[in-house]
């Protein structure tokens, strides 16, 4: 029975193990993240076809940056309404009258004839993407064992990352050969083949807490989630999701391509090349982080530590004039980049079981509204260094560095949750 009659993407409380999940499940589960693997795709193509776009309508690093920026501001926005959206009418129904939008919006950009066109593409898609890793999510988090929700969270995360790799070499080969409109073409064929998959096989079951609870209106969706903002450790974790993937991810989907095209002279190909291995590095580092898991007592030290770690790679790529350590430092940020799956598992553990879907999609919110922010940052900050004669590519590797440790710095002594203080490691 589908769970559109009556769901909430708050988890119940798990007292004791539930069994292994069944084939079904992980059919249904792989179905929602063909959708997420396109989402990283999309969030992931400036990298490879900005060069053929500042060519096509002549648009600045700015310019580039709104362009990339869009997608994560419109995604991030669009996941309140989402959030709200999957306990009023269920997973399935959400995700598949949103993410024909995505369909649209990449056929449009492949058909844009100016950059406004192209923006309104992108604004289009991050919306039709927005609910669909939050489905993976909660999903998990209803149907999955609780005590391993950071490892199938970070398999889920590891699966979803197959988009990544067609952001790599294949995609630079497409561009290459047929231009970046081809690109965008080619991912509203594979979108809409995922929205078709997700109506055939996504039936999500009833569980015990969506056969207690009774679908709620709107006002009283608005209202719970302005409960968090009540609590004093929402903030904290809400600066560092802000963060720790956008900063990872505004070099793989921007800088990663012009990076090594302009400072090195990389070929379209071979930044692909450099992209497909950090993508195939990042399939499996979610997973990793996940099974390495300390526990909820430890688990803000790891995430403080690895943010600070990543922080110092960027500021050391800053500097580091040299196209093979350069690269061995993007590999490098590729396999600590699993880290952040670890705030999933940090927010399902800061707050009780009645917040927690709502939670987990504020937090999704915040990590993607900050990866516009960030984005739309790099591009003022590269070209602003331009304008003033300086290597675009240090300023911007910079500026993510101390927006990083801020972040970092700021999570370390803001109040964590009391549930924490009480959780065994």
């Amino acid at each position: 029975m589908p769970a559109d009659t009556a769901s909430s993407a708050s988890p119940a409380p798990s007292p004791a193990p539930r069994p292994a999940p069944d084939q079904r499940l992980w059919v249904m589960l792989v179905s929602l993240l063909s959708a997420f693997a396109l989402s990283q795709a999309y969030r992931t193509v400036t990298a490879i076809i900005a060069t053929g776009l500042q060519a096509d309508f002549g648009i600045s690093s700015q310019s580039l940056g709104a362009f990339a920026g869009l997608f994560g501001l419109s995604f991030g926005v669009a996941q309140l309404l989402m959030g709200i959206g999957m306990d009023v009418y269920g997973l399935r129904r959400t995700v598949l009258l949103s993410f024909p939008l995505a369909v649209v919006g990449a056929a449009l950009s492949a058909l844009a004839p100016s950059y406004g066109w192209l923006m309104l593409g992108q604004l289009l898609i991050g919306v039709g993407c927005a609910p669909v890793f939050l489905a993976s999510t909660v999903f998990i988090s209803r149907h999955f064992p609780s005590e391993r929700f950071a490892f199938f969270s970070g398999l889920g995360m590891g699966v979803g990352g197959l988009g990544l790799l067609f952001t790599g070499t294949p995609l630079a080969w497409v561009v290459q050969h047929w231009g970046w409109r081809t690109g965008f073409g080619l991912l509203a064929v594979l979108s809409l083949l995922s929205w078709l998959l997700i109506a055939w096989r996504v039936h999500e079951p009833v569980s015990a807490h969506t056969t207690q609870q009774t679908r709620e209106s709107w006002g009283q969706a608005f209202r719970r989630m302005g409960a968090l903002f009540q609590l004093p450790h929402t903030v904290g974790i809400l600066i560092l999701g802000m963060s720790c993937y956008a900063a990872f991810l505004t070099l793989r989907g921007l800088w990663l391509g012009p990076m090594l095209i302009g400072r090195y002279q990389f070929s379209l190909v071979e930044s692909g090349n450099v992209a497909l291995l950090v993508s195939l590095i990042s399939l499996f580092t979610p997973a990793m982080f996940g099974r390495m898991d300390p526990g909820p007592a430890r688990r803000r030290r790891w995430l403080n530590n690895f943010s600070l770690l990543m922080a110092a790679l960027f500021l050391l790529m800053a500097f580091l004039h040299h196209a093979a350590a350069n690269v061995a430092l993007i590999l490098l940020m590729g396999l600590v980049s699993g880290y952040s799956i670890l705030q999933y598992a940090d927010v399902r553990s800061s707050y009780p079981p009645e917040l927690t879907g709502r939670a987990l999609s504020l937090f999704t919110m915040a990590m993607f509204l900050g990866v516009a922010l960030m984005q739309w940052l790099t591009g003022i900050v590269a070209a602003w260094a331009e304008g003033r004669g300086i290597e675009p590519y240090q300023a911007v590797m910079f500026s993510i560095a101390a927006m990083l440790a801020t972040a970092s710095t700021a999570f370390r002594f803001l109040p964590s949750s009391p549930l924490l203080q009480t959780s065994k490691a």
